[in-house]
C-alpha cells in the first residue's frame, strides 16, 4: 500500500551521517522484523558491518552469520567489536507453551544484555510493546513516553515485556557503560499473528459495552525504521512508535465493514475467561482490556529525533483486512472453514453460539474420556 506523499515522508526519515559507521548486530535476524532490520542496515552505508545471530541462517547475505541460540554463553565472544546490538529474538506466538515462552524471552534477554556488557558493546535496543503501558480506562490519550507501566501479566506475552522492560531498566546499573533503548510499537501489523490481529479475523467486531477503545496500529517497516534510527544511536530510552493518532471503534467499524456485537462487560470477560481455562483459546481474558480501553502513544521521542511513520492507521488497518482475509475466529479460536460456515449462519449472535458450541464440545470430550 502507498500514500501520495510516502516518498516525501521515506526520504525525511533517512536518519542523518554520523561521523563513525557502527557495527551492529541484530538477534533473531532471519525472520520478521529480525530480517527486514538486518537487510535494511547490510544496504546501508551507515553502518560499517552488520552481524546477524538466529538459530538458522536468513537470507541476508551482506552480514556475517552466527547460528546459535541466544540464551548460549557463547554469544558474548560473537559480539566483541560490536558497537550496537538490536535484540529481537523474542517470542511472541499464540501457540508457544507459556512456560517454555518466558524461559526464552527472560533468558534469552538476560544473557544478550550480560553478554553485551562482557563484550564491550556500547548499546543494547530491545523491544517490547506499548501494550506495556496497560489498557486502563482513565489513561491520557495519548500516553507520553514516561507514563507509568501499568500493565499486568494477564494478556499475552506480557509478563514477559514487563519482565523485559525490568532488566532494560536494571541493566545500566548493573553494568556501567552500557546504554539500553527500549522500543514500544503500538499494534503490530505485517505477517504477525497476535490476539490483536485475530480481533479482526471474527465475522464481528466485539464490543464491551460501555467500553472505549482506541485503536492504533504500527506497520512493521515503521518499527523497523525506528529501530535503525536506535541502532544509528539517533534516539535513545524508551520510545514509543505507531502510526500518528488514532482510530475511534466506529472508525474502525466503518473502514472495516465489519458489524460490531456489544456484550456487557461480565459476560464478554466470563467467556473469555472460562475458554481459556479449558485449554480452548489462546487468548487469556486480560487480553480483552486492549479492546476496550484506550492504550494509544504519542512518539514524540522519536518524532522530535526526525522519524515520522510512513504508514496511516487506515492504510495499515487495510493491510492488515487484506492479510486476515478468508480466515474465521471465534473468541480468539481459529476455526476450520466447515465450522465458520456453519457459525456464519448465526448472524448477530455468531461469536456466542460459537463459544457455546466450543465450551459443549469440550465438556462432551471430557465425558468420554
Amino acid at each position: 500500500m502507498s500514500s501520495p506523499d510516502r516518498e516525501v515522508r521515506a526520504a525525511r526519515n533517512d536518519p542523518p551521517r554520523t561521523a563513525r559507521r557502527p557495527v551492529v548486530a541484530v538477534t533473531g535476524a532471519a525472520s520478521g522484523a529480525g530480517a527486514l532490520l538486518t537487510q535494511r542496515l547490510a544496504e546501508s552505508d551507515e553502518t560499517k558491518h552488520v552481524l546477524a545471530i538466529d538459530e538458522r541462517r536468513g537470507d541476508v547475505t551482506e552480514a556475517q552469520w552466527h547460528v546459535l541460540d541466544v540464551r548460549d554463553p557463547a554469544i558474548a565472544d560473537k559480539l566483541r567489536g560490536v558497537d550496537v546490538v538490536v535484540h529481537l529474538a523474542v517470542d511472541l506466538d499464540l501457540g508457544t507453551d507459556p512456560a517454555a515462552r518466558t524461559a526464552y524471552n527472560v533468558r534469552g534477554t538476560q544473557t544478550v544484555l550480560t553478554a553485551a556488557a562482557a563484550a564491550g558493546v556500547r548499546r543494547v535496543v530491545l523491544c517490547t510493546s506499548a501494550m506495556v503501558y496497560g489498557a486502563l480506562p482513565d489513561n491520557d490519550v495519548p500516553l507520553a513516553e514516561d507514563a507509568e507501566l501499568r500493565a499486568t501479566a494477564e494478556a499475552t506475552g506480557v509478563g514477559d515485556l514487563l519482565e523485559i522492560e525490568r532488566l532494560a531498566q536494571r541493566a545500566p546499573r548493573a553494568h556501567p557503560g552500557l546504554n539500553v533503548t527500549v522500543v514500544r510499537p503500538a499494534i503490530l501489523v505485517g505477517g504477525t499473528d497476535t490476539a490483536l490481529t485475530r480481533y479482526f479475523e471474527s465475522p464481528r467486531l466485539l464490543v464491551v459495552a460501555g467500553s472505549r477503545p482506541t485503536w492504533q496500529f504500527c506497520h512493521i517497516e515503521d518499527l523497523v525504521g525506528a529501530l535503525e534510527y536506535a541502532a544509528l544511536e539517533k534516539v535513545e530510552g524508551e520510545l514509543s512508535v505507531g502510526c500518528d493518532g488514532w482510530l475511534e471503534q466506529e472508525e474502525v467499524e466503518e473502514l472495516s465493514g465489519i458489524r460490531r456485537m456489544e456484550l456487557p462487560s461480565a459476560v464478554a470477560l466470563g467467556a473469555a475467561s472460562r475458554l481459556h481455562r479449558l485449554g480452548l483459546t489462546p487468548s487469556p481474558a486480560g487480553d480483552l482490556a486492549y479492546t476496550m480501553h484506550p492504550w494509544a502513544v504519542s512518539g514524540s521521542r522519536l518524532h522530535e529525533a526526525g522519524w515520522r511513520p510512513r504508514w496511516t492507521n487506515e492504510e495499515v488497518l487495510a493491510e492488515l483486512l487484506e492479510e486476515v482475509s478468508g480466515r474465521h475466529t471465534v473468541a480468539g479460536r481459529r476455526l476450520g472453514r466447515k465450522d465458520a460456515t456453519t457459525l456464519g449462519a448465526a448472524g448477530a449472535t455468531v461469536a456466542l453460539v460459537g463459544t457455546a458450541a466450543i465450551v459443549r464440545r469440550a465438556r462432551k470430550a471430557r465425558r468420554r474420556a
